[in-house]
């Protein structure tokens, strides 16, 4: 009990400490233009990336279901998501993403191919 008692005072000093630590740690400055153009810039890019490592994964998950529809034998024909004329007359809401995301609609529902019309 008096190793548990010695943690606790431990502790509650540290936090203590540390809240009056960052208590009277001023404000940061204000940013100059410069200093908000390039935190923007830095922002951009960095959604940029992410959009680019979403779009690959994208990418790479329907040509590993290709692969796997291919190997059961089972064709499938990737199509692209809806046509930009018809995402004008959309709700905002319901827009497509932008092209080049890796957004692709994967045949028809069930998997299973339908037979050509004789």
């Amino acid at each position: 009990m008096n190793a548990t008692f010695r943690a606790m005072t431990a502790a509650a000093m540290l936090v203590a400490v540390f809240g009056v630590a960052v208590a009277k740690l001023p404000p940061a400055p204000p940013l100059t233009d410069e200093q908000k153009a390039a935190k923007k810039a830095k922002d951009d890019a960095a959604a940029d990336k992410a959009k680019q490592e979403v779009a690959r994964a994208e990418d790479r998950v329907v040509a590993r279901y290709l692969s796997e529809q291919k190997a059961k034998g089972v064709t499938v024909t990737p199509q692209v998501g809806p046509a930009s004329s018809a995402a004008t007359s959309a709700p905002a809401a319901a827009a497509p993403a932008p092209a080049g995301t890796g957004n692709v609609v994967i045949g028809p529902p069930g998997g299973a191919p339908k037979a050509p019309a004789k």
